[in-house]
C-alpha cells in the first residue's frame, strides 16, 4: 500500500510526540514525596540544597551530573549501597536511603532538578 506524504508526516510526528512525552516522564517527580523521603532520612542532617554542609549541597550535585547518560542511576546507586564517603577528611559509610526503588528514583529525580 502507498502511504501519502501527509500520511507518513503524521505517523512522524505523532512517533515524535511519544518521544518527547516519554522523556518528559522520565524526568518527572514528585517534591513533595521526595521531600518527605529526605525528611524520614535525616538527609539534612549533611545535605541542604545549596548550602555546604558535612555533605555537597544537590545544587553542586546537580550541576556535576545534569545532562550526563546515567546521572539518575548513578545517584539511586549511591543513595541505595552505602557507599564510602569523606567527612571532613575521613572516611565514612553513606547512610543508604530506607524506602522503595520508586522512593529512591524519585529522589534521585528530585535532586537532579535543582
Amino acid at each position: 500500500m502507498k502511504q501519502t506524504f501527509r500520511q507518513v508526516a503524521a505517523a512522524a510526528t505523532w512517533s515524535l510526540a511519544w518521544v518527547v512525552a516519554s522523556a518528559q516522564a522520565a524526568d518527572a517527580f514528585d517534591a513533595d514525596a521526595a521531600q518527605a523521603t529526605l525528611k524520614r532520612n535525616d538527609c539534612g542532617k549533611c545535605h541542604a540544597v545549596d548550602k555546604k554542609k558535612d555533605g555537597p549541597p544537590y545544587k553542586e550535585t546537580a550541576g556535576k551530573l545534569k545532562g550526563q547518560a546515567g546521572a539518575e542511576d548513578r545517584i539511586v546507586k549511591h543513595l541505595s549501597t552505602s557507599p564510602k564517603v569523606k567527612v571532613d577528611g575521613k572516611e565514612e559509610e553513606h547512610k543508604a536511603i530506607k524506602g522503595s526503588e520508586a522512593e529512591v528514583r524519585n529522589l534521585a529525580r528530585w535532586i537532579l532538578a535543582r
